[in-house]
């Protein structure tokens, strides 16, 4: 039963589900999982983590690094590497938080920053996973549409550009809507699918490119260098707090350094070959780095046979990435208060990602100015909820269950008045000491010339140490352990224990 105490709308306790990670449809929604539904392994985070990186976007980042960088293929490699190790090692640490407590990440971040509290930084990971899920759909419609110029000679107009864009988007919320499993499911055979690509790919790459001109070129600086790594970097950590959702079905038992090494692998063996194709694709079209749409530019540079199946690949990915996306945003939306039921939750951001895709694909000038730019930002406005949440977890390692979701004054996560005030204090600041620090195409910070940070595009870097350090310097509300489980009389049944 769900009761609501009056006045406050505080949620007591959830209704169980009816079916979770081992149903085809996943109808539990933010509240932790059971043991006894507990049975997912730390292997399947591997494919997981492969799905959503698989970008065209990261061919494109790849070719920016020679083109705009001066990077030679050796400078690639390195960012190539130490990109995901970055990124999705803070994924990885971050995803601990889910087999800890069996909640999705913004639900678990009310025991950080307050019941009322954690609705500042959910509210602005929500906004910014619009853009995420619109810069994925408008690339995705971007394949098909090419896709069907290759093979069809179909030339985009307004209404094809609407019918591809909403075509996309409805596949993504089936995808995201049926649950865990299904995404999981998807997210292996996308595995296999970018592996025969990959082979396909450089096995042509071998034959065709001028591999003296490649190792040929020039060291570009450290500094570029460490550009480079902050730039593809800034993708990855937009998942951070999306983590927890994907690891909540883990046993409390499962390994933590498992957790961050298939994190961690799986996104390595994407980024670190896709950067380094678009490095060497870069060396005789250098234009792929500016292309104003990459998806059709690529579609013209490749031979037919590899165009049409990379092409796809690239549908396949951009379908894979938005639904992890949407799923994770339905527990966000629920977080928030929004009182529907997961998949009506993913439907929310499915329209939204539909009307500002269309807009992009038909008013924007500069798709990839638009990417980097929104790119910048988003890892800064992730960051700040990262700091905090991290520097928590190294002193929380339990969750009380009931408090996450009592949302009134009776939660033992409702600090003062429901908020946390030095997790909100530290993120608020970590995130406005990241943005003096950020410059792209629409927002520059004052401090964002003339000091590294700046110039190396590490405003996120910033707002993770910020916001990190002011609140493990700030006094915090005790933790409050949850109450231990009462031994029942002869003849009675246990009861549930709340820690989880």
């Amino acid at each position: 039963m769900s009761t609501t105490a009056p006045h406050d709308g505080a949620t007591t306790t959830a209704e169980a589900p009816r079916s979770g990670h081992g149903h085809g449809l996943e109808t539990r929604g933010i509240e932790p999982v059971p043991d006894t539904e507990r049975t997912a392994r730390t292997r399947e985070l591997f494919p997981t983590w492969v799905a959503a990186n698989i970008s065209v976007l990261l061919l494109t980042m790849g070719a920016s690094l020679s083109v705009a960088y001066g990077l030679n293929f050796w400078q690639a490699l390195v960012v190539g590497v130490a990109a995901p190790v970055v990124a999705y090692g803070l994924v990885g640490l971050t995803g601990i938080a889910g087999k800890r407590g069996g909640a999705p990440g913004m639900t678990l971040s009310r025991a950080v920053f307050g019941q009322r509290g954690n609705l500042l930084p959910g509210s602005l990971i929500w906004v910014a996973r619009w853009g995420w899920e619109t810069i994925n759909a408008v690339t995705g419609a971007y394949a098909l549409l090419t896709v069907l110029d290759i093979l069809f000679g179909v030339r985009r107009n307004t209404a094809l550009v609407v019918l591809t864009l909403l075509l996309f988007v409805v596949v993504t919320f089936a995808i995201s809507g049926l649950g865990i499993k299904a995404v999981q499911r998807c997210n292996r055979w996308a595995t296999y699918l970018f592996g025969a690509f990959s082979v396909l790919v450089l096995g042509y790459l071998v034959v065709e490119t001028d591999w003296g001109q490649v190792f040929g070129r020039g060291a570009g600086s450290t500094a570029a260098m460490i550009t480079g790594v902050g730039l593809i970097a800034a993708g990855g950590i937009s998942w951070v707090p999306s983590s927890p959702d994907f690891t909540r079905y883990l046993p409390r038992t499962a390994s933590s350094a498992a957790i961050v090494r298939n994190s961690v692998g799986g996104a390595g063996v994407v980024v670190l070959p896709m950067v380094l194709m678009g490095a060497v694709m870069a060396s005789g079209t250098p234009d792929l780095a500016s292309a104003a749409d990459p998806v059709s530019f690529l579609g013209e540079i490749l031979p037919l046979w590899l165009a049409v199946p990379y092409l796809l690949m690239a549908l396949v990915g951009m379908l894979l990435i938005n639904s992890m996306s949407m799923y994770s945003a339905g527990f966000t939306a629920q977080t928030l208060g929004i009182r529907v039921s997961r998949p009506w939750a993913v439907s929310v951001n499915a329209a939204i990602s539909l009307a500002l895709g269309g807009v992009l694909m038909l008013a924007a000038t500069s798709f990839l100015g638009s990417f980097i730019a929104f790119l910048s930002l988003l890892a800064v406005a992730f960051s700040a909820w990262v700091g905090v949440f991290g520097v928590d977890m190294l002193r929380r390692t339990t969750y009380d269950a009931e408090a996450l979701l009592d949302t009134g004054r009776t939660s033992a996560y409702w600090y003062r008045g429901g908020f946390s005030p030095a997790a909100v204090a530290a993120w608020a600041l970590g995130l406005v000491t990241g943005l003096l620090f950020t410059r792209s195409d629409w927002f520059t910070g004052p401090l964002a010339t003339g000091n590294p940070i700046g110039e190396y595009g590490l405003g996120w870097a910033a707002t993770i140490a910020v916001s990190g350090l002011l609140y493990a310097l700030l006094p915090k509300p005790p933790v409050r352990r949850p109450a231990p489980t009462p031994t029942p009389a002869p003849g009675e049944a246990p009861a549930q224990p709340l820690t989880i």
